[in-house]
């Protein structure tokens, strides 16, 4: 299942040409996220207070084409792939017009507080069959 934020680009998020800057997409993905897990009734609040954190491991993003000033961009977000303690996730950001703009991917571990890996199907099993019921591996 893709999740869709809809993201209505701002001018402090712009160059002097009116085009999104790149490292705002990384917000974006993030923004994209949280949404997603908050969706589906789990907050990054809920879930720390839970114990679990999900720090970033990695991300990347690959530009396409750029997104501009006031445009309302939508920025989907799915579950690639889950492991026992980590999960990858992807992302796409598509114009008021359907221009692909930018893919990216993520990948965040379990941990606890003190960041030390969780095994999700063990120890939050409920949450760990939540991601994978949204994961769709690549075709």
């Amino acid at each position: 299942m893709k999740f869709e934020s809809k993201i209505r680009v701002q001018f402090y998020e712009t160059d002097s040409m009116g085009i999104v800057h790149h490292s705002n997409y990384i917000r974006y993905f993030e923004t994209a996220r949280t949404e997603m897990l908050r969706q589906n009734g789990y907050s990054y609040a809920s879930m720390e207070k839970a114990g679990v954190w999900m720090p970033v491991l990695s991300v990347t993003a690959e530009y396409k084409m750029p997104a501009l000033y006031d445009e309302v961009v939508s920025v989907y977000c799915w579950v690639e792939k889950l492991r026992g303690a980590s999960v990858d996730l992807k992302y796409e950001v598509i114009g008021e017009d359907g221009r692909l703009c930018v893919v990216g991917r993520s990948s965040h571990g379990f941990t606890d507080p003190d960041l030390k890996p969780i095994r999700m199907k063990k120890e939050w099993p409920d949450m760990y069959e939540f991601f994978k019921k949204l994961e769709q591996p690549e075709e």
